[in-house]
């Protein structure tokens, strides 16, 4: 295994700048497309990303065998590795964890995303076990997906830090920014934060407002131009450029994306289409948008040329 970003330099890039989340490539029979991936992997560092995030949300790691996720990692590094940190997914139980995160380790991804455990509802001390186990598995670094039924509240988040020197992060899925500041004024620059929730963008005035300097942008996928021009506007102060491209295109983006449980995925593996990109459909238990919802789709990134 090759180290290619140190465990400081990893902290740098996760806190400061926009994170990418490819789609993963299927192909027409649904299997894993890696020469379809290599080509979308290039296409995004060729962009001003800071960090890619591998077989993520986005990326259908709840869709992925154990297989899969590791030719998914292993062709992520063999195309990007050392160009940007590659981070890749682990978790739904501290077996399975371990397993994902060994084979990324394996694999020379440079952290995993600690996703929330499968199913079950769960209390506060067993959230920080499952954590920490599947922490002290490896020794890559750690972002802590702070979601669904994997909520952390500040108590918590600040005893996993204490109790786990390779975590170096937490991401918010949830929105609920008194939660979020409770746990950055709580644990402070223990950690570095990232805006996590479907469609960052739309709440990321209120990240930036608590200390949250960056976010994962799904939409980079089809609109990356659009999706720097808003985060660098955003960062530079820039109201009336981050007030158009709100009101424009993320806004009714969102609305969309709300008509069924799942386009936060769908709509984007819809849009790499769209643009001459296509990355097939995703799997199920997730459907592809409808004809009308395409066409709305289409609309939408046409006023991207715009901005």
């Amino acid at each position: 295994m090759t180290v290619h970003f140190s465990k400081e330099q990893t902290v740098a890039a996760i806190g400061d700048g926009l994170l990418s989340f490819p789609v993963t490539d299927f192909d027409a029979a649904g299997r894993f497309d890696a020469a379809s991936y290599r080509k979308r992997l290039e296409w995004f560092v060729s962009h001003d990303v800071s960090a890619v995030f591998v077989a993520g949300g986005t990326g259908e790691f709840f869709n992925l065998s154990l297989e899969e996720f590791g030719d998914v990692v292993r062709t992520a590094v063999d195309v990007i590795g050392g160009r940007v940190p590659i981070i890749a997914s682990a978790g739904l139980s501290v077996e399975s964890g371990k397993a994902f995160a060994r084979v990324a380790e394996e694999a020379g991804a440079d952290g995993v995303l600690l996703m929330p455990p499968y199913l079950t509802e769960c209390p506060q001390e067993g959230l920080v076990e499952y954590a920490r186990q599947i922490c002290d598995s490896t020794t890559v670094n750690v972002i802590y997906y702070n979601r669904g039924n994997g909520v952390l509240e500040a108590p918590a988040v600040q005893q996993l830090a204490d109790q786990c020197p390779n975590l170096i992060g937490l991401k918010d899925g949830k929105g609920d920014m008194q939660l979020l500041n409770k746990i950055v004024k709580t644990v402070g620059d223990r950690l570095v934060y990232v805006g996590g929730v479907p469609t960052a963008e739309i709440f990321a005035e209120a990240y930036l407002s608590i200390g949250v300097n960056t976010y994962s942008s799904a939409v980079f996928n089809f609109v990356p131009d659009m999706a720097l021009t808003f985060y660098r506007a955003l960062r530079a102060g820039d109201s009336a450029t981050v007030k158009k491209i709100t009101n424009e295109f993320f806004i009714p983006f969102v609305d969309l994306r709300d008509r069924k449980k799942g386009y936060a995925v769908s709509l984007i593996k819809a849009g790499t289409e769209i643009i001459g990109r296509p990355a097939g459909s995703v799997r199920v238990p997730l459907m592809m948008p409808s004809t009308d919802e395409r066409a709305r789709l289409v609309e939408l990134i046409e006023r991207t040329h715009s901005f």
